[in-house]
């Protein structure tokens, strides 16, 4: 049983199939981040995961924009239920078979995972190619220059969802874009947002948008190493690397403080990375 196996050699030798900490994965073991923390430890930014769990509860509807091979997909799934549900978006086509592979290795039913790019309006976009054949980095590419594909372009809100409880958002600089092709889901719903933004040169567009959509923004910057990582794996591949996230409450109702987070209440605060 997959259980039982630390990993499975499969005919191409960088691909990787293990079970993991949220379930079985099917992985690129020379991504230099998903790929390589999945198979090092099992797990890939464990530390965001957890704060999922605190936020996601059974039935709801969540939007994951920029999926990748579903790391996370697998877990936001489990965590919605039976009742609840996942879109899932991933503009990059080898990314996207992989997260279908994911959901279908782990029996999700309730996820409908669509190879899409998202923005502030429909159209079209390039999404660059990415060497698999070398050493890569499949969660950074940006999109909208150079060679590769032209994927459709959708925005959240010609999708007239039923309701919306939660949108994750990681494209790699289109951040701000994605929401302001939400900005009538997002007034109706009043979701939690939680948000890339690990682009100094566009934080303070990013954080302005959050702020005119009438949301409180919190730093999250998790590690991407967990010593309490599901290995036991003490060997850290990442030193010093966080993700520069933002947690997003509706201002009508998020509450006085987070525990651990550090408010952005101007768009003229500076971004950690800047000097």
């Amino acid at each position: 049983m997959l259980e039982k196996l630390a990993s499975v050699a499969l005919p191409t030798p960088h691909l990787r199939l293990k079970h993991c900490r949220h379930g079985v994965m099917l992985y690129d073991a020379r991504d230099k981040h998903v790929g390589a923390s999945l198979d090092r430890y099992g797990e890939f930014s464990e530390l965001e995961a957890t704060l999922f769990t605190g936020l996601i509860n059974p039935g709801m509807l969540v939007l994951e924009i920029g999926s990748n091979i579903g790391a996370h997909t697998v877990h936001l799934a489990k965590l919605v239920g039976e009742k609840g549900g996942v879109v899932a978006f991933e503009a990059q086509r080898v990314m996207f078979q992989f997260l279908c592979a994911n959901l279908a290795l782990n029996g999700i039913e309730n996820t409908d995972a669509k190879c899409l790019a998202v923005g502030a309006a429909p159209g079209e976009i390039v999404v660059p190619g990415v060497d698999y054949l070398s050493d890569n980095d499949s969660g950074g590419t940006p999109l909208g220059s150079g060679d590769g594909d032209v994927v459709e372009m959708i925005a959240i809100d010609n999708l007239m969802l039923p309701a919306c409880h939660m949108i994750k958002i990681d494209v790699a600089g289109m951040e701000k874009q994605v929401l302001d092709g939400a900005r009538q889901t997002i007034t109706r719903f009043r979701p939690y947002l939680y948000v890339k933004n690990d682009r100094p040169n566009q934080h303070a567009e990013l954080i302005a948008t959050l702020l005119d959509l009438e949301y409180r923004v919190w730093w999250h910057l998790p590690w991407l190493f967990n010593p309490g990582n599901l290995a036991g794996d003490s060997m850290n591949l990442f030193p010093g690397a966080v993700s520069f996230n933002l947690i997003c409450l509706p201002r009508e109702a998020a509450p006085e403080e987070i525990e651990g987070g550090v408010e952005v209440k101007s768009a003229s605060e500076p971004h950690p990375l800047e000097p």
